[in-house]
C-alpha cells in the first residue's frame, strides 16, 4: 500500500518533469576527455516503470552521475581512480587494472557483515574475464559476482542501491582497457 501511495504522489511531479525539456548537463571538470553522463533512468517501457526514478535520492545515498576515463562523479564530487562502494560507503581503492584485483584487494569482504548479495565489478572500458581464483574467493564470501564494463557497473549500482538492496561495487576507471 505504501508503494502505491508513493506512486500516486510521484505521478504529478513525474508528468511535469517529463513535459519540461531536460537541460544539457555542464561538465563539472575540465579534462582532456569530457565527463560523460550516465544513461538516463527515465528510459523505461511504461509509465509504471518510470515512477521508480532516482530523482529524489536521499542525501546519504550514493549516486554515480558521470564518468571520465580517469574517475567518477558521485553525488556531485569528482573522484579520481578506482572506487569501492559497499551500500552507501565510498572508498578509494588501490587496483589500477583488472590484473591487480585479487582476493587481498577485496579482503574487506572476509569481515564485512551483513554480506552484500552481489558484487558488481566494473572492469574498465570493456568486459573482461575474471580470474577463477578471484571468482572462488567472491563465491566463498556468499556474494554473487557480476563483471561488466565500468559504465554499466555504476548504472547498475545506482539502480540496486536505490531499491535498497545490499550491493557492493568495485569499479576501475572507464579508461582502463586491459
Amino acid at each position: 500500500m505504501a508503494v502505491r501511495q508513493r506512486a500516486v504522489t510521484a505521478l504529478p511531479k513525474l508528468i511535469q518533469s517529463l513535459r519540461k525539456e531536460c537541460p544539457r548537463p555542464s561538465p563539472l571538470i575540465s579534462a582532456p576527455n569530457p565527463a560523460t553522463a550516465l544513461p538516463s533512468l527515465r528510459r523505461a517501457f511504461s509509465l509504471y516503470d518510470q515512477i521508480n526514478l532516482i530523482d529524489n535520492v536521499p542525501e546519504d545515498q550514493l549516486r554515480f552521475q558521470r564518468y571520465t576515463d580517469t574517475g567518477f562523479t558521485v553525488n556531485g564530487v569528482h573522484y579520481e581512480g578506482s572506487l569501492l562502494c559497499i551500500g552507501n560507503l565510498l572508498m578509494s581503492w588501490a587496483p589500477k587494472s583488472l590484473s591487480q584485483i585479487t582476493p587481498e584487494s577485496l579482503s574487506i569482504f572476509k569481515i564485512l557483515r551483513p554480506v552484500p548479495e552481489i558484487l558488481i565489478l566494473g572492469c574498465g572500458k570493456y568486459i573482461q574475464p575474471v580470474d577463477p581464483e578471484l571468482r572462488r574467493f567472491i563465491r566463498s564470501t556468499g556474494m554473487k559476482l557480476e563483471a561488466v564494463d565500468s559504465r554499466n557497473a555504476s548504472s547498475t549500482y545506482n539502480i540496486l542501491n536505490e531499491e535498497g538492496r545490499m550491493v557492493a561495487l568495485a569499479v576501475l576507471p572507464y579508461g582502463v582497457s586491459s
